[in-house]
């Protein structure tokens, strides 16, 4: 999964809601609407990389939160370029190789709660989403986030109440203009 869905986000969504006992389907919508802001990074950075071909098909792969990041933050055309590839690089084979060393771990340790290693996933998605929360509209829009999900969740299936969750803060966004 590491090598075709290369989006943390979406990846901790996805097996957050599966392993939740949600369906895979919920888990996916999940993973899709995370990643659905990935699209508006590639829109700012098709005029950056100027990719075409299997270049940009290959950019595709890399438009993440970090690359995005690090190439807009340069002035410099082809700094923006090599800060985007270098950073696109380095991050996908770290992650994918961090992502074998996981799967081939769990031979060792079956269990990850024995190490409290259930927590990271939600801790991971946590540490992604806190430094999107210092304005008080963004935190007060994860708290009636929250609300809206505690209430929900008595009486719909595992990872609906993210897919609620989803809907109205995006209707929210539609209709606050």
């Amino acid at each position: 999964m590491s090598i075709v869905m290369f989006t943390g986000a979406s990846q901790f969504a996805l097996v957050g809601v599966v392993g939740a006992g949600g369906t895979v389907w919920a888990g996916a919508v999940a993973a899709a609407l995370l990643g659905s802001r990935n699209a508006l990074y590639g829109l700012r950075l098709s005029s950056i990389l100027g990719a075409i071909g299997w270049r940009r098909f290959a950019a595709s792969q890399f438009v993440i939160d970090e690359t995005t990041a690090m190439a807009i933050a340069r002035d410099d055309p082809a700094l923006s370029r090599f800060a985007f590839w270098s950073t696109g690089v380095a991050l996908f084979i770290l992650w994918n190789a961090g992502t074998l060393i996981g799967a081939l771990a769990t031979h060792a340790l079956s269990n990850p709660k024995v190490l409290g290693l259930d927590a990271a996933p939600p801790a991971a998605f946590l540490a992604l989403l806190a430094p999107r929360l210092r304005a008080r509209e963004p935190l007060a829009i994860a708290m009636a986030a929250a609300v809206v999900a505690i209430v929900v969740l008595p009486f719909v299936p595992a990872g609906v109440p993210l897919l609620v969750v989803a809907l109205l803060v995006t209707l929210y966004g539609v209709f606050r203009r």
